[in-house]
C-alpha cells in the first residue's frame, strides 16, 4: 500500500539493484537478492543508488512510497547486504592513520600549493562549474546536519553537549531563515538552480552518492558512532579554509550575494566548530569510550577517501571540458539560464 508523500519522485534506475529496489518501493516487483550485492561495484552507480533509496526512507522518503517502507524487514536485509559490500571495501581501501592525533594533524595542515577541488574552483572555475558543483552537493546540503544528528542519542556527557551545540548552529540557532539548508537553497537560487529537495538526484554522479551514503551509513549504526564523530570532525576541520576558497570563487564569478554568504557563513562558523569538535566532541567521546579511537580514525580517513573520489571525478570531467552530471540539463552551460 502506498500513500501520497511530500518527498521527491523516485529516480531513474542505474542497474539491476537500483531497478529492483525502485520497483519494490513502487509496489511493482520483488526485491533483489541480498547476495547480489556482493558482486556489485563497491563505489558504483547501481549499488549506491540502491543504498541511497534505502537511506532516504529515513529522511523525507519518496512521493508515492509508504512511510512504512522505512522499517520493511525485507528491504532492511537488502540494505544490510549493500552496506556490507560498501563497508568492506572502505575497510580494505582506506589507508588509516596510527592514531586520532595523527589523523587530525594532517587535516590541520593547509598545503602551500593546494590542487584540490576548492582550489580549482577558486582559481580556474567558471560559473558552470560552480552550478554543477552546487547541484551535486545539493544532495547533502539541502539536508545539512541531518545525518550527523543520528549520533546524538548515542553520545553522553561532554561529547553529547558539544555535538548538540554545533548542530544547533547548523540548524540556524533557532531561526528558520538561518538554517544552513535554507542558506544553501538561497545559494542555488543565485546560481539559477532548482532548490527543490532531491531535484538533482538523477543528475548526481556515483561519487556524490558515495559521500552522502557514507554519512548515513555511519549515522544510522550505533556501532559506527565513533566513525560518525570522525566524519564530522573531518568535515568541520576542513570546512573553514575550503569555504573561504569557495566564497572567493563565488565572488570572482559574480555568482551572487546569497552564493557568497553561504560559504562566508561557514568560514566563520566552522572555524569555531572545528575547535569544539576536536576538543569536546572527540575528547569527550574518547574520555568516555577510549576503545572507539580506531573508529574515529577510520571515520576521518574514510571521509578523505570518498571526498578524493568525488574530487577526482569532477576535476577529470571539467579539465576535459565536459559536464560531471549524468543528465544534460546543465551540461556545458557557462551562464545562468
Amino acid at each position: 500500500m502506498t500513500h501520497d508523500h511530500p518527498g521527491p519522485p523516485l529516480p531513474s534506475p542505474r542497474g539491476p539493484l537500483s531497478t529492483a529496489v525502485g520497483e519494490y518501493l513502487r509496489g511493482a516487483g520483488p526485491l533483489p537478492r541480498p547476495e547480489d550485492a556482493a558482486d556489485a561495484e563497491a563505489y558504483g552507480d547501481d549499488l549506491h543508488l540502491a543504498l541511497y533509496l534505502c537511506y532516504e526512507l529515513h529522511y523525507r522518503g519518496f512521493a508515492g512510497v509508504s512511510p512504512d517502507r522505512e522499517w520493511d524487514p525485507g528491504l532492511l536485509r537488502v540494505r544490510a547486504a549493500l552496506e556490507r559490500r560498501f563497508l568492506a571495501s572502505l575497510r580494505a581501501d582506506v589507508p588509516v592513520h596510527a592514531c586520532v592525533d595523527d589523523a587530525l594533524a594532517e587535516l590541520l595542515v593547509e598545503p602551500v600549493d593546494g590542487t584540490g577541488l576548492s582550489h580549482y574552483l577558486r582559481d580556474e572555475g567558471e560559473l558552470w562549474h560552480l552550478r554543477e558543483y552546487a547541484a551535486q552537493r545539493s544532495l547533502y546540503h539541502l539536508k545539512e546536519a541531518d545525518p550527523h544528528a543520528w549520533v546524538l542519542p548515542r553520545l553522553t556527557g561532554r561529547a553529547k553537549s558539544a555535538m548538540a551545540a554545533v548542530e544547533f548552529d547548523e540548524y540556524g540557532g533557532g531561526r528558520a531563515d538561518r538554517l544552513h539548508a535554507r542558506l544553501f537553497a538561497d545559494l542555488m537560487a543565485d546560481l539559477g538552480l532548482d532548490s527543490t529537495y532531491g531535484r538533482y538526484l538523477d543528475a548526481a554522479c556515483a561519487q556524490t552518492l558515495v559521500t552522502v551514503n557514507l554519512m548515513s551509513l555511519f549515522g544510522l549504526h550505533r556501532s559506527l558512532r565513533g566513525a560518525l564523530v570522525g566524519h564530522f570532525a573531518a568535515v568541520e576541520v576542513t570546512s573553514s579554509p575550503g569555504s573561504r576558497r569557495l566564497a572567493e570563487a563565488m565572488r570572482r564569478t559574480g555568482a551572487g550575494a546569497a552564493a557568497e554568504h553561504f560559504y562566508d557563513e561557514h568560514v566563520e562558523a566552522d572555524a569555531v566548530h572545528e575547535q569544539v569538535v576536536r576538543h569536546e566532541v572527540i575528547g569527550g567521546l574518547l574520555e568516555a569510550e577510549p576503545r572507539l579511537a580506531a573508529d574515529v580514525v577510520f571515520g576521518i580517513d574514510a571521509t578523505g577517501h570518498v571526498e578524493d573520489l568525488l574530487a577526482d571525478r569532477l576535476l577529470r570531467d571539467w579539465r576535459a571540458g565536459r559536464s560531471s552530471l549524468r543528465t544534460p540539463e546543465l551540461s556545458g552551460t557557462s551562464h545562468i539560464s
